[in-house]
């Protein structure tokens, strides 16, 4: 078990990292914060990891509560709010949550949006919400267990928690192992979990419900995904389609994670 010396230089690290390289940052070459940039971001996003919009299902919230843990730069907070829920949001990361607020003005949309980490808290304004959603965050975090604790305690009776984490047993994660590909495409983040189905079981065990769906195989060129060209891999491009989606479902990378308080 860590020190509570060490624990806090993990957070630190862990906040210093993201603070100066908010998650898809760099999914346009406009200028950041602008209606532009924004737009580029969003379709960048939905483009390359489309089954977002099948887990998080933004249509369904509708004058709903929402919390999303790790708002990044507010992609899926503009979706909540144009989809009618009632959204709060929070990040570690001073700078997401800068610009994330900034995407709400720019799009004149209402909702809230503060400085927080997850492992720190557990009530906000005694808000129960109807859904808490966290897609590709908790895996970075020092201690899992106490932010779904945190998490448990905020949802609603009979609310749902939608969550990503990584996926063990995916292509990703061999590669990685192998030294094929880097961690992250952003390399360096100082925590990067990855679960077993058996694990994410054990980690909610507090949940009712619990439904894994395996997706996401990243099929692109990297140093041509930088510079905004989506030129597939071979091994890939050639591939097909039902081969391609049989091998998402039993070794994509996001584990896309529901269950029910």
């Amino acid at each position: 078990m860590k020190s509570t010396m060490e624990q806090n230089k993990t957070l630190e690290a862990v906040y210093n990292y993201w603070n100066d390289r908010p998650c898809n940052i760099k999914h346009s070459a406009k200028e950041v914060g602008t209606r532009e940039y924004f737009q580029e971001v969003t379709q960048r996003k939905y483009f390359v990891e489309p089954h977002i919009l099948s887990f998080a299902k933004f249509e369904k919230y509708k004058n709903k509560t929402v919390l999303e843990v790790g708002c990044g730069i507010g992609t899926a907070a503009q979706s909540f709010i144009e989809n009618g829920a009632i959204y709060t949001g929070i990040d570690i990361s001073d700078k997401s949550v800068e610009i994330a607020k900034k995407r709400l003005n720019v799009f004149q949309l209402e909702g809230n949006i503060f400085q927080a980490n997850v492992e720190e808290i557990d009530n906000i304004n005694d808000t129960e919400f109807d859904l808490i959603y966290s897609f590709g965050v908790l895996h970075h975090t020092p201690d899992i267990k106490k932010s779904i604790s945190n998490i448990y305690k905020m949802l609603k009776k009979g609310g749902e928690f939608k969550l990503m984490l990584y996926a063990k047993n995916s292509w990703k994660y061999f590669e990685i192992t192998e030294g094929l590909d880097q961690y992250e495409a952003q390399s360096g983040v100082p925590i990067a979990n990855v679960y077993t189905h058996e694990e994410v079981y054990e980690i909610l065990k507090d949940f009712n419900g619990v439904k894994i769906e395996q997706r996401h195989i990243f099929p692109y060129k990297i140093e041509q995904y930088k510079n905004y060209i989506y030129e597939k891999k071979d091994y890939f491009e050639y591939m097909p389609n039902e081969l391609y989606f049989c091998l998402e479902k039993n070794l994509g990378w996001h584990l896309c994670i529901t269950c029910k308080k």
